[in-house]
């Protein structure tokens, strides 16, 4: 498969941490037991608890899957710093090329949920004037986070100094 669309010239991709695959496992795990228990309990009731086992069969080949999946679609996840821009791409199946010019940028955001946050981990979002163009980093260590998040603010402000 040819991934050249996807690639900036001569530059090698950043990748997020490998811990954030336990996040977006735990996440899973949650919403699965959920959706299978509000999926089990009425074909148990009014059914026959054979197909209320099925529902559960179901939601554990499920969530098997999801297991094995989320490591590579942690792994999918780059970004690349350039002079004038920054390029973001993500997704296994349906591939996703974002790249943001500084120029457009109005704010860095830093998040971090308490899962993320006891991970060491952060989320720095570039929010820009159109909802179509901004990116989100998520699953960076903290300490590249912040480095992120500083980096990118101080070129908001170099790009500010013309206006």
């Amino acid at each position: 498969m040819d991934d050249t669309l996807f690639a900036p010239p001569a530059h090698e991709w950043l990748r997020i941490s490998p811990a954030y695959t336990t996040v977006v496992r735990v996440r899973m795990l949650l919403t699965t037991a959920v959706m299978t228990g509000v999926a089990t309990v009425p074909v148990w009731l009014f059914l026959d608890w054979r197909w209320g086992s099925a529902v559960i069969a179901v939601g554990l080949i499920w969530a098997g899957w999801q297991w094995f999946r989320l490591a590579r679609w942690v792994r999918a996840w780059g970004y690349v710093e350039r002079d004038e821009d920054l390029y973001l791409t993500h997704g296994l199946w349906f591939r996703e090329l974002t790249v943001i010019p500084y120029g457009r940028m109005q704010a860095v955001k830093v998040e971090s949920g308490p899962l993320t946050r006891s991970l060491g981990l952060a989320s720095v979002e570039l929010v820009t004037a159109s909802l179509q163009s901004g990116a989100k980093i998520p699953g960076l260590p903290r300490d590249e986070a912040e480095q992120l998040r500083d980096r990118l603010t101080a070129i908001g402000i170099g790009d500010q100094d013309g206006l």
